[in-house]
């Protein structure tokens, strides 16, 4: 599970009771005002209300997609964390079903249950996740339909890390059939020397061996620890958060998530060790974080992310809601071993309204007339030319006061969010986030970027993409624009699509 600082004051779930129990006043307030709340997204998975982070447990399961999610029915201090559920034909419009995990009182995850996946046993769905205090791994099994959950009575069955010097964590299981056992990994790391996967074997899955370190490697990036007042695992590098193993085409895959970004690995498995051959970023923003994968009813490999939020404790405490799950990303393997990723075709049936521009030079600011709006998905196919950098405004005030810019610069080869100006709010956090898009001469710029009220999410060429929030305080941003800067650029094409919203009252029912 994803670590979260806690302050300020809290507030509560809308409507009916919290999954403790107690009763909630003020039921029709909030609801009211997470309906007419113009920062909350339309088309992105989010519960009802309060606080979500990581993805849980995707599964395809007798003809739906089910994704779990971590719950908290408070924002800031948070509370202890539950699995929400919800289940999808199409993994565009969502239904909520009960909540899938609550702490027990008295048992291994009595101050929560945190990260983990979920697979089918025999024809019995079956949970795997992280309890804590201390962090151990328990298991829980389902009904056919997946709407109630028991807890296995043997929980935990992984009590302790393995006996190896200067762990770091041990939590955020995943698992997979291999032969005659099962195989699972934990998230871990050892103080000092970097982040870990530790690889654990079972034959019945209340009884677990250890088997070694999966996969181990230094820290991503090189910290000052002079700067660091307090040693921190996770930004030092040397704990490795929600670890997901595949098999992609011919390769494996390994994704972990630590220093703030999610990181991939490509290479090959052989003899319960995996030997990396490519790593990259699943994003270039730290505000994705916690991927999770599956493999659907098609058999295509389907990413999911945590989306943070990008302003203060104290706004989302006012707001009554934090933190969404990206939209869903098909992964595949280019012929040089990087990842690829582009956003899930079905979600073009929320297009609706179509804009298009052919063939535009630009030199300058080229305003996109009759193209404005705060749920939008655009295409951009760009020809940078000359130009040192180009891209894409969104979400423009006519006077440029706030804006949220998309651009490639050709110097560093780099796609690059800017959140600078995207709000005149002081509690609006904005950055400046960059990942790398080599483009090679002649090749177009290929962008498709969808907004959705304070989300923005940047696929570029099917190869980077960069995830990023944007809280306006002006009702007039929400004009888009193509730009170059030193030098000319062409639009070769722009289709713009008015998104439809899945529910009436922005609570993704």
């Amino acid at each position: 599970m994803a670590q979260s600082a806690l302050a300020a004051p809290a507030l509560l779930l809308h409507g009916g009771n919290l999954p403790g129990g107690e009763s909630v006043s003020a039921a029709d307030t909030l609801q009211e005002r997470l309906a007419f709340d113009v920062h909350r997204p339309q088309y992105h998975f989010l519960p009802k209300a309060n606080w979500v982070n990581d993805p849980n447990g995707p599964i395809f399961w007798k003809g739906y997609c089910h994704l779990f999610y971590q719950y908290s029915s408070t924002i800031f201090p948070q509370g202890p964390k539950y699995w929400g559920h919800a289940r999808s034909k199409d993994m565009v419009h969502w239904e909520h079903l009960p909540m899938a995990l609550a702490p027990t009182p008295g048992g291994p995850d009595k101050d929560g249950c945190w990260s983990g996946s979920a697979f089918i046993n025999e024809g019995v769905p079956t949970l795997i996740y992280t309890g804590v205090l201390p962090q151990v791994q328990c298991l829980a099994t389902s009904d056919d339909d997946m709407t109630t959950w028991k807890k296995f009575s043997g929980n935990p069955v992984v009590g302790s890390p393995p006996d190896e010097p200067a762990v770091t964590g041990f939590r955020d299981p995943s698992i997979w059939r291999e032969d005659d056992s099962w195989l699972m990994t934990v998230g871990a790391g050892f103080q000092g020397k970097g982040g870990a996967v530790f690889l654990y074997s079972s034959r019945n899955l209340a009884h677990w061996d250890y088997l070694g370190p999966l996969f181990t490697a230094p820290p991503f990036e090189r910290r000052d620890s002079a700067r660091m007042p307090k040693y921190e695992p996770i930004g030092a590098g040397d704990m490795w958060e929600c670890p997901d193993f595949f098999p992609l085409g011919q390769k494996h895959v390994l994704l972990v998530s630590s220093q703030g970004r999610v990181h991939y690995f490509v290479g090959t498995y052989s003899h319960r060790k995996f030997l990396a051959e490519t790593q990259g970023l699943i994003d270039g923003c730290g505000l994705h974080y916690a991927s999770k994968t599956f493999a659907d009813g098609r058999g295509r490999r389907i990413l999911w992310g945590w989306i943070r939020e990008g302003r203060s404790k104290a706004a989302q405490n006012s707001a009554g809601w934090s933190g969404a799950i990206s939209l869903p990303r098909v992964l595949s393997l280019a012929s040089d071993g990087t990842l690829r990723m582009e956003p899930l075709p079905e979600l073009a049936q929320l297009r609706g309204r179509r804009h298009r521009i052919m063939n535009s030079e630009v030199t300058g600011l080229l305003p996109v007339s009759g193209v404005r709006g705060s749920s939008l998905e655009i295409q951009l196919t760009l020809d940078p030319g000359e130009a040192k950098e180009c891209g894409i405004t969104v979400r423009r005030s006519p006077d440029a006061a706030e804006e949220t810019v998309i651009s490639y610069n050709a110097a560093t080869q780099d796609i690059v969010l800017s959140g600078a100006h995207s709000s005149l709010s002081p509690e609006a956090i904005g950055g400046t986030y960059r990942t790398p898009l080599s483009l090679q001469s002649g090749e177009l710029l290929r962008l498709t970027v969808f907004l959705d009220a304070s989300v923005v999410e940047v696929f570029a060429n099917g190869q980077a993409c960069l995830t990023g929030r944007t809280y306006p305080t002006r009702s007039d941003s929400l004009e888009v624009g193509v730009f170059s800067r030193e030098g000319r650029a062409r639009v070769k094409s722009l289709e713009a699509f008015e998104m439809k919203a899945i529910s009436r009252d922005r609570l993704t029912k």
